[in-house]
């Protein structure tokens, strides 16, 4: 029979299975509080795994007590737990415990000031109101780093390997494209949460890695990887905006056009870059796929164009061309 702090891990990597699994619906409505309900459901139970198996799988050392008092006014030597309405012993919460590990050097404080985060925002979905796209932003970057906590804190204290999960949540901008968090404007409320999540994410970072929150950011590259995500680019209206940055597309587009002319003259036994060869190019550069038009001087409506190509075009070359 498995130990009580083994079965409570179990526990544990299910409800963060499901946290992930429903915030990565992009359909689903109430996700972000699902996921931060099961995300601190999740939390909880790791932990109470791990203070179970620093204490000898004694379930009573995650019972609440209370001070009492003997017929003559003493302190009395036995304990009295704290029942909950159902007559049940009360356990620590989330947070107790985590305050507890973090004294016994097993977890980092900001790991608890991750959980800290989360709760806040568990607590306003499930009492309160919805977040709204603020801090919908704001979820995901804590969220992502309570997902790494948990990892690490597993494979800490249990010794597990996750590499066969999925445990990422997607890139925000692929599940909520329509989002634009700079117009929001909060109410008091709303605000005040913000300061509490700003307050704890003072960018520090532990030995073990943990994290308050994580800074998300999306780079397209190459993968023959079958758990990679398929993207391509596309100049359809309804298509989710990424914007890349100078070095990404500088990465991308990595030929002008004398560097194109050489590329070809080398890979290609009979290339001219002749009328029949520019036929073939000019279409091209109307697909984000294969170049792009970029301004010499970005914002001046005089300025000069200039295209740029990408690698892939030359898989259109080798269709017309002999290769070397």
């Amino acid at each position: 029979m498995r130990a009580r702090s083994l079965q409570m891990f179990d526990k544990a990597v299910s409800a963060m299975i499901a946290a992930i699994e429903i915030y990565n619906k992009p359909t689903f409505e109430y996700r972000e509080e699902s996921f931060a309900v099961l995300a601190i459901n999740a939390w909880e139970l790791l932990a109470k795994a791990k203070y179970l198996k620093e204490n000898g799988n004694k379930v009573a050392c995650l019972y609440v007590t209370m001070k009492v008092k003997t017929a003559a006014g003493e302190p009395s030597k036995r304990a009295k737990y704290k029942l909950n309405r159902t007559g049940n012993p009360m356990t620590f919460s989330l947070e107790e415990l985590a305050e507890r590990l973090v004294a016994a050097k097993h977890m980092d404080a900001e790991a608890l000031k991750n959980i800290q985060a989360l709760l806040v925002i568990r607590d306003s979905a499930i009492h309160f109101y919805n977040t709204n796209p603020l801090l919908s932003q704001r979820l995901q970057e804590i969220g992502t780093a309570t997902v790494r906590n948990f990892v690490i804190a597993s494979g800490d204290w249990f010794n597990v390997d996750f590499s066969e999960y999925n445990f990422h949540l997607m890139p925000l901008a692929f599940v909520n494209p329509g989002g634009a968090a700079e117009g929001i404007i909060l109410s008091r409320e709303e605000q005040r949460i913000a300061s509490f999540i700003e307050s704890l994410d003072n960018g520090a970072e532990s030995k073990r890695q943990y994290a308050v929150s994580v800074n998300v950011q999306m780079n397209f590259i190459k993968s023959a990887a079958k758990e990679a995500i398929k993207v391509q680019l596309s100049n359809h209206p309804d298509a989710v905006p990424i914007h890349l940055k100078e070095e990404q597309l500088n990465a991308k587009y990595q030929y002008d056009y004398k560097a194109l002319m050489a590329v070809c003259a080398k890979r290609y036994t009979d290339f001219v870059a002749n009328t029949a060869f520019h036929e073939i190019r000019k279409p091209l550069l109307k697909d984000q796929k294969y170049a792009i038009i970029r301004e010499l001087d970005p914002g001046n409506p005089r300025t000069a164009t200039k295209a740029f190509y990408s690698e892939a075009i030359l898989s259109v070359f080798d269709k017309h061309y002999a290769r070397a």
